[in-house]
């Protein structure tokens, strides 16, 4: 082990304290923690100029997004999903009383198999719920044309999105909604947090006062809604990250850089990026031959300080509270994956020690 500290999958960027501390006074002076206060609303019109997105609210995390979003287009029907995910993709459906209709992955991409989207479409299809798989965008294009083709809404979960483009175009412009993580272990992240991205004025207006009880100014409603506000203190974190994002950027690049020259590729693959994305380095993915292989690989990092972690599995077609249908890409990728660390904090020698425990295990 090098030194004595472990090493984990990921470390999560802070900014110096005095800069987020400067920031926070501001929260102190005004007494105003929460319910759309300034910098609030300043984090949001700096995301909005840095991505060049039309509409973008922040909320208290990544996963009320998912539900505002299937709260609006879901009405109790089917949502065609992805097997491939973190659990809150799914879990999000149930929750919001739809039924998750699982469509197999692409093998190369890892996103959901747009060639099979098509059968498994019924008049109570409602909407597809795809994921950008580790920032690898979905084949955006095809996934609209079907939609267009069924009058039905798409939605992105877009988690690991931060910074992603395709095309020259923020991924956050794609789909009807898309919807981002700010969790603390995420690539952008205001300790914790979330936000919806859509281009629409009406899913904006409607997403919008949903995250906010409903409410219409202080005593009247526009309808039915929920608590997603950020606070504050999480907007602090965000504005005083944000201007970081070059740097955050391009030390992952660095890592990742770093692992393709370094890793052995004989007898494990590595994630294939869908051209024209300019990606944001978000995930270190690796793939075994099997589960066993990936398990003595994992059990031998650990014994040597280095803690990956097995994003993303089980696949959610298996989880208790859903019908079983088998999905033999997404469970065989979901027992093979494993996820190197990658982070701002990672050095070269890290990397390198990392690398060499891979190899002498393959």
């Amino acid at each position: 082990m090098i030194g004595k500290d472990k090493i984990y999958v990921t470390k999560t960027f802070l900014p110096p304290q005095e800069e987020y501390s400067t920031i926070l006074k501001e929260v102190f002076d005004s007494h105003w923690l929460t319910n759309r206060g300034k910098l609030a609303l300043a984090l949001e019109e700096k995301i909005k100029k840095k991505l060049n997105v039309r509409h973008m609210f922040l909320l208290n995390n990544g996963t009320i997004p998912i539900q505002i979003a299937l709260k609006l287009f879901g009405n109790g029907g089917e949502i065609i999903t992805t097997p491939f995910s973190y659990v809150a993709t799914t879990s999000s459906i149930v929750w919001e009383g739809c039924t998750p209709v699982f469509v197999d992955i692409d093998p190369t991409y890892l996103s959901i198999d747009e060639t099979k989207i098509q059968a498994s479409i019924t008049p109570r299809t409602k909407a597809i719920l795809a994921t950008h798989v580790y920032g690898n965008p979905c084949n955006v294009e095809a996934i609209a044309a079907i939609a267009k083709q069924h009058n039905i809404k798409v939605i992105y979960d877009a988690a690991h999105c931060f910074g992603v483009s395709y095309k020259g175009s923020s991924l956050f412009n794609y789909g009807d909604i898309s919807t981002c993580s700010f969790h603390a272990t995420k690539v952008f992240h205001t300790g914790e947090g979330g936000a919806i991205f859509c281009d629409s004025d009406d899913i904006f207006h409607h997403s919008y006062y949903a995250h906010n009880f409903g409410h219409d100014g202080p005593l009247s409603f526009h309808g039915l809604g929920v608590n997603g506000k950020i606070s504050e203190l999480q907007a602090a974190m965000g504005l005083s990250v944000l201007p970081y994002m070059d740097h955050i950027l391009a030390e992952r690049k660095r890592v990742v850089e770093a692992y393709d020259q370094m890793l052995n590729f004989n007898k494990i693959d590595r994630l294939a990026i869908r051209p024209g994305t300019d990606w944001n380095h978000s995930y270190y993915p690796i793939f075994f031959g099997s589960e066993e292989a990936l398990l003595v690989a994992e059990r031998h990092l650990n014994g040597h300080g280095i803690y990956p972690r097995r994003y993303f599995y089980p696949s959610l077609n298996t989880l208790p509270y859903v019908e079983y249908v088998k999905m033999p890409v997404s469970e065989s990728i979901a027992k093979r994956v494993l996820c190197l660390p990658l982070h701002t904090a990672l050095s070269t020698d890290q990397v390198t020690f990392i690398c060499n425990t891979i190899n002498d295990i393959v």
